[in-house]
């Protein structure tokens, strides 16, 4: 409801991610990792989702190329969690193109009835979903 046609227009192109190249000059951020979220959020996360956080936050991800905001929160934390474990410059290499992709193919930009996520309630539990 509070996205505007413009705000649609800018999530459609990716757009909106630009100022993200900021933080990544500054050393904030990489192009590549998981994405960030909602600060709020950290209290929520179980030990498996934490790790998440063993690496710099990215611009692009392995979720964000494998269904982006059309996948459920346990599908994006597993993605996360996979490209921890299997970070390689070839991997990012590999994601920076699908991400360019997906762009122009413009595929999972939100969840469906959302305009990107539903809210994160969190799961306690440690188990990998």
């Amino acid at each position: 409801e509070r996205l505007t046609d413009f705000g649609k227009k800018l999530r459609a192109t990716s757009l909106d991610e630009l100022p993200e190249l900021w933080n990544v000059l500054k050393g904030e951020m990489s192009l590549v990792g998981p994405r960030p979220l909602l600060m709020h959020y950290l209290p929520l996360y179980n030990d498996f989702q934490n790790r998440r956080h063993e690496m710099k936050p990215g611009v692009t991800g392995w979720a964000q190329v494998n269904g982006r905001n059309a996948i459920s929160w346990d599908e994006k934390f597993a993605h996360d969690v996979w490209y921890i474990d299997n970070f390689s410059f070839w991997l990012d290499i590999k994601i920076l193109f699908l991400t360019v992709k997906k762009i122009f193919v413009k595929e999972g930009i939100s969840a469906e009835g959302e305009a990107t996520m539903p809210y994160f309630t969190g799961n306690k539990t440690d188990e990998k979903k």
